[in-house]
């Protein structure tokens, strides 16, 4: 048994918990932290305009874009076809929320996703 203070995590512990975690599930779970956070930047939570912040939502949904652009093959499409349906509802309702909108193809995460019109 590990003797460890709360102030002083078990690092072999921590390590042994991740190595059992497939990969793919790893990947959805960060691709469905990235598509909350984006929502919440967006104004979509309960707070709404509390959180909005557009700069920070447009880096959440790019990058959330690149994961699911270099990880879709290495994914199913069981996996992958949800996560790119919330990836452009986010883009989408970028768009709607946006004041001036981008043109189609300069939004955020579209150099992944090809353009998305509203």
């Amino acid at each position: 048994m590990s003797e460890t203070s709360p102030e002083t995590p078990d690092f072999d512990a921590m390590t042994r918990d991740i190595a059992e975690v497939p990969a793919v599930e790893v990947i959805v779970t960060v691709a469905v932290n990235l598509m909350s956070a984006a929502a919440v930047k967006l104004g979509l939570s309960e707070e709404g305009e509390k959180y909005k912040d557009l700069d920070e939502a447009r880096k959440l949904i790019s990058a959330l874009a690149g994961l699911l652009d270099a990880s879709t093959t290495e994914i199913s499409s069981f996996h992958a076809a949800p996560l790119r349906d919330g990836l452009k509802s986010l883009q989408l309702a970028f768009r709607e929320a946006s004041l001036v909108p981008d043109e189609p193809g300069h939004g955020p995460g579209e150099k992944y996703t090809g353009a998305i019109y509203g």
